[in-house]
C-alpha cells in the first residue's frame, strides 16, 4: 500500500453513509464530525456518544516473561496489574523523553494488550520488539485484529446493558472483561478519554458494523449520537487529559508533564530511562521549570497550540491545546507556564493571539469533573 494512502477502518462506509466529514489523522481516514461538533460534545456530557477509535494501535505481549518485559520496557509497574485490570502508563526513551502514553490491559496470567496512540503505534511496536531481546516473551502486532468502538456519556451503561450479557456493574474503572456485545465476542473495557463514564469495545473488524448498529438502535431513544474526533478533542481538553504531540512529547519527561506518578522506581529490575528519570524527578522536586495549567479566556478569541503565554510583556509559557469549551461557554487552553505564574488566580497572564495579548485566568486542571 502506498504510504500516502490513508488507512480505512472497518466502519468507513458507515461513516460516509452518515454524512461524516472525514479527515486524515495519523495516516487513517477518520470522521471529524457528523453534524455539529458542539451538539456531539453536549450529547457526550449529557446523554451518550458513539466513537470509532479503530485507529488506535493494539500490541499483544505474551509469554512467561511478558510482565518482566513490560516492566523493563515501560515506566509503570505492570507486574502488579491484576488479570482483568488495566493501567495508564508511558514508554520513554533512554533520556526520559516520552515516546507515548499507553493503556496496558492484563488479559490473562501471561497475556497483555498494550494500546498505543495511532500516531505512535509503529514507534511503540518497534521499541517493544527491540526491548524484548533476552526475554521469554513474544510481541505481536495486532492492529489489524481489532476494531475499537467507544460509547461514552452518562447514558452509556444503560445503552450497553441492552446489548450485552456482561456484568457491567462489576466492571470497575480501568478494567476489562471478555463478553459478548450484540452476540459477538468483545473485550469490554472501562477507561475513557472524555471525562465521562463509558466503555471501549474491542471487536473483530468483521463484527464492527453489527456492534455499531446495535448500539445505535439501543441508544438513539436515550439521545446517543455518532461522534467524531473533533468533539473527542474538546471533551478530553475539558477533562484535562493530555494528548500526545501536544502535552506529551519526546522533549518532555513524565515529570515535566506533571505525570511523574506513573513512573514506578520501586519496581524490581532496571527499566529503560530509569537513570534519566531519577534525575528528572530530583529536578522537578527542587525547581520545576514549567507547570501544566489550565487557562480560561476572559474574551472570545480562541488560543491554539504553539501560541505564547505572556505576562508583563515577557513570554512565560506556551499553549499546548486550545479550543472553545461548550461546557464552560468560553475558550480554554492547556499550557506549560513558568512556575512563578502557575498558581491558580495568578494575575496579569495573557495569550498572544496574533499580536494581541488577550487576558486569561490561570486555573487548576481539569476544567470539568463529572458528578459521580
Amino acid at each position: 500500500m502506498s504510504s500516502n494512502a490513508p488507512r480505512h477502518t472497518a466502519l468507513d462506509a458507515l461513516h460516509r453513509s452518515l454524512g461524516a466529514t472525514m479527515t486524515d489523522f495519523a495516516g487513517w481516514d477518520m470522521p471529524l464530525r457528523y453534524a455539529s461538533e458542539r451538539d456531539e460534545h453536549v450529547a457526550v456530557r449529557t446523554k451518550a456518544g458513539l466513537f470509532d477509535l479503530s485507529h488506535m494501535g493494539e500490541i499483544t505481549v505474551t509469554g512467561p516473561q511478558a510482565a518482566a518485559l513490560l516492566n523493563h520496557a515501560l515506566v509503570g509497574n505492570i507486574a502488579t496489574v491484576g488479570v482483568g485490570r488495566a493501567r495508564y502508563t508511558m514508554i520513554c526513551q533512554e533520556d526520559g523523553g516520552i515516546l507515548d502514553d499507553l493503556i496496558v490491559y492484563r488479559l490473562a496470567e501471561q497475556e497483555y494488550m498494550v494500546v498505543a496512540n495511532a500516531s505512535n503505534a509503529q514507534v511503540v511496536l518497534d521499541a517493544l520488539s527491540e526491548r524484548a531481546a533476552g526475554f521469554d516473551a513474544v510481541v505481536r502486532d495486532d492492529r489489524d485484529a481489532y476494531a475499537l468502538i467507544a460509547v461514552q456519556g452518562p447514558e452509556s451503561p444503560g445503552i450497553l446493558k441492552a446489548v450485552t450479557d456482561a456484568d457491567l456493574d462489576g466492571l470497575k474503572y480501568y478494567a476489562g472483561l471478555p463478553g459478548t456485545v450484540a452476540g459477538v465476542p468483545a473485550l469490554i473495557a472501562r477507561t475513557g478519554y472524555t471525562g465521562e463514564d463509558g466503555f471501549e469495545l474491542f471487536v473483530a473488524p468483521a463484527d464492527a458494523e453489527k456492534v455499531w448498529q446495535a448500539l445505535t438502535d439501543a441508544g438513539t431513544p436515550a439521545g446517543l449520537v455518532p461522534c467524531g474526533l473533533s468533539c473527542r478533542d474538546t471533551l478530553r481538553l475539558e477533562a484535562g487529559m493530555p494528548l500526545y504531540g501536544h502535552e506529551l512529547t519526546t522533549a518532555l519527561t513524565p515529570f515535566d508533564a506533571g505525570l511523574g506518578r506513573v513512573v514506578k522506581f520501586e519496581k524490581d529490575g532496571d527499566f529503560v530511562g530509569r537513570a534519566a528519570l531519577t534525575e528528572a524527578a530530583e529536578r522537578a522536586a527542587s525547581e520545576p521549570p514549567r507547570v501544566l495549567v489550565g487557562l480560561i479566556a476572559e474574551g472570545r478569541r480562541v488560543p491554539r497550540a504553539g501560541f505564547s503565554v505572556v505576562a508583563g510583556g515577557e513570554v512565560i509559557g506556551e499553549v499546548t491545546s486550545g479550543a472553545p469549551s461548550p461546557t464552560l461557554g468560553k475558550p480554554i487552553a492547556m499550557a506549560y507556564v513558568d512556575t512563578a505564574h502557575a498558581a491558580p488566580g495568578t494575575a496579569g497572564v495573557g495569550v498572544d493571539i496574533r499580536g494581541s495579548h488577550e487576558p486569561y485566568e490561570v486555573v487548576a486542571l481539569p476544567f470539568y469533573k463529572r458528578q459521580k
